[in-house]
């Protein structure tokens, strides 16, 4: 029993002793937060501290944050309708394509040697045109001079010779995808063609890459389909900025005999455990070429995701198709001249509040050819 009476007073000398200390740390607390200056320092720290938007919003009133729920219920309406607004605007693009390509078709004409400029066509007012004119009077002079002193006459090749292969090395998206054995195949590119989905059909567009015979492969039509998607995702609908390629579909090409620069033969000696002997056998390996461009990866459609490597790879091609679309095909005269890439490499970003354009206008500004 003298045990657990002392005990018991052992514990209540410790109650005490912790009750006295509490004591003590609200007398000092009170002390200190009655000196100005302690508080001014305080004060300041909470005034400099970030406040971020979920944080403020944490603060709200209930009542509040049921309003912040019906707008955002009307945001999601907003992009399900601006996705309508995107599918009438690649109604346009079809409809406005049918009048480019008239316009495309002489352009092609006239690369290939098809057809010849009559003098109102060919006519171009330069912004350098006196300099031009000097330099053309001095040409002139030279070629007089020339045929005077007997030499032959200035050959006059067909159409344009190389006009895309030029584009391919003039744009470095591209000319970064070329290997030197690809570019002879490039040589014998005529045309490309952008075609739009049909009306009803699913949001895509086609890249048509038109070739006159070769010895490379037998097709005349290398085709590459990228598909797109103009709907909110139903998981993250505010992520929702117009159209996207989800997904691309390539062609078979048909190569000839030994002319398939997408693969490359390795030899390879291999020596029998039991007998001794070594064979050589030949394997088929990939190797990097433009023309991997129609042999695309696929988007998984069971959902499961592509590793780190493969969807930076689809990004990339995601990119090319678009730029071939939307930059390349309709300004393709530009870009041989090197005149728009010296636009772009100009283009300066404005500041943030001024990177917003008119949809409309964006849309539509690199459609223009001329």
């Amino acid at each position: 029993m003298a045990d657990n009476s002392k005990a018991e007073d052992a514990a209540s000398d410790s109650v005490e002793a912790a009750k006295g200390t509490g004591d003590k740390k609200e007398k000092l607390a009170d002390q200190v937060m009655q000196n100005p200056q302690v508080l001014a320092a305080l004060q300041e720290r909470l005034d400099n501290a970030p406040h971020t938007p979920s944080s403020y919003i944490e603060t709200l009133p209930k009542a509040v944050k049921r309003r912040i729920d019906a707008l955002k219920q009307l945001q999601v309406k907003c992009a399900h309708i601006e996705a309508k607004f995107y599918e009438e605007v690649h109604d346009l693009e079809r409809k406005y394509a049918a009048l480019y390509q008239p316009l495309f078709d002489k352009r092609r004409d006239f690369i290939t040697g098809c057809a010849e400029p009559t003098d109102a066509e060919a006519e171009w007012h330069s912004e350098n045109e006196e300099e031009e004119k000097l330099a053309g009077d001095l040409k002139n002079k030279v070629v007089i001079e020339e045929k005077e002193a007997g030499a032959a006459e200035e050959s006059n090749p067909k159409g344009i010779p190389d006009f895309w292969f030029t584009i391919f090395r003039n744009v470095d998206m591209l000319s970064e995808l070329v290997q030197e054995y690809d570019e002879p195949i490039l040589k014998h590119l005529q045309d490309i063609k952008v075609k739009f989905s049909e009306p009803g059909q699913p949001m895509s567009f086609t890249l048509e890459f038109h070739f006159d015979p070769n010895d490379y492969f037998t097709n005349s039509v290398l085709t590459k389909t990228y598909k797109m998607k103009s709907e909110p995702d139903k998981s993250d609908p505010f992520s929702f900025e117009g159209p996207e390629i989800v997904d691309c579909e390539g062609c078979t090409i048909d190569w000839k005999k030994g002319k398939n620069v997408t693969v490359k033969i390795i030899k390879k000696k291999q020596k029998h455990k039991g007998r001794g002997t070594v064979r050589t056998i030949t394997k088929q390996v990939p190797n990097d070429s433009f023309f991997n461009f129609f042999s695309p990866i696929k988007v998984s459609g069971d959902g499961e995701s592509l590793d780190e490597d493969s969807e930076c790879t689809l990004a990339i091609d995601f990119e090319v198709g678009h730029f071939f679309r939307e930059r390349i095909v309709p300004r393709a005269v530009l870009y041989f001249t090197g005149e728009a890439i010296e636009d772009d490499d100009n283009f300066e970003e404005g500041e943030e509040g001024e990177e917003e354009v008119s949809k409309i206008l964006f849309i539509f500004s690199s459609h223009f050819p001329w």
